[in-house]
């Protein structure tokens, strides 16, 4: 099959010269290495896209609801200082953007939510220190004449136990108060996915078993707290039937 340049170029940069020969022109779906990197860079892509997306909700129930109640300050920063440095160790590797890219988005909503979290809970005096935390953080990390590629390396390290614990208060908050309050069904859900296929696609396309650990040990506590948003959300709606049924 011969397809216009303006399709066949990106798809050769996306799966390579080979295997978009091998796919595309010959049409041969028996080459399993082949259609394992398509299956990679789709699902890559998805999560991509389902990052820029997944936190959206989130950040909609709370000026919805015009209150931060049951969220984790603490979690948000831990999640968003391993994230910035997911990002930042990614494109000095230069991996391919399906393998991170969701990275990028999901540290700008994340910078949303923090700022949300101090607004509603009456701190709006630390926004201002917080925003300029941010971005001296982002020029740090960006900067390699400040953090060398072996000192990010061991950051990125760090950010395995740093993303562990910035699970560990949401859930110790959730177990406290029997209720996910204003966590994100969709969040919590696509953040589980994405964990999982990331391990996929980083099996498939990066050799590197740093981000493999962080992958795993993430997906771990993302199905925790998928359990118990399913938990939570099935007491919530028994008690509001029983309630019901009272009056």
């Amino acid at each position: 099959m011969i397809l216009p340049d303006i399709i066949k170029v990106p798809a050769v940069q996306l799966i390579g010269e080979k295997c978009y020969s091998t796919l595309v022109e010959d049409f041969d779906i028996t080459d399993v290495a082949c259609l394992k990197i398509l299956l990679s860079k789709g699902l890559g892509f998805g999560i991509v896209l389902g990052g820029a997306l997944v936190k959206l909700p989130q950040i909609i129930k709370i000026l919805s609801a015009g209150s931060a109640r049951g969220l984790s300050l603490s979690s948000c920063i831990l999640e968003t200082f391993a994230i910035g440095i997911g990002l930042a160790y990614n494109f000095r590797q230069g991996n391919p953007f399906s393998t991170y890219g969701e990275l990028l988005f999901l540290t700008i909503e994340n910078i949303i939510i923090i700022l949300l979290i101090l607004n509603y809970s009456g701190r709006s005096k630390d926004l201002y220190l917080t925003g300029i935390t941010i971005v001296a953080i982002s020029y740090v990390l960006g900067s390699s004449s400040i953090i060398n590629d072996a000192f990010l390396s061991y950051l990125q390290a760090l950010t395995i136990p740093f993303s562990i614990s910035s699970k560990i208060p949401q859930i110790i908050i959730n177990h406290k108060n029997s209720s996910t309050g204003q966590l994100s069904s969709f969040a919590v859900f696509g953040f589980t996915a994405g964990s999982l296929a990331r391990i996929f696609t980083t099996l498939s396309e990066v050799d590197d078993s740093l981000l493999l650990s962080g992958y795993i040990l993430g997906s771990i506590f993302n199905i925790i707290l998928t359990i118990q948003m399913i938990n939570y959300w099935n007491a919530e709606k028994i008690e509001k039937i029983s309630t019901e049924k009272e009056d």
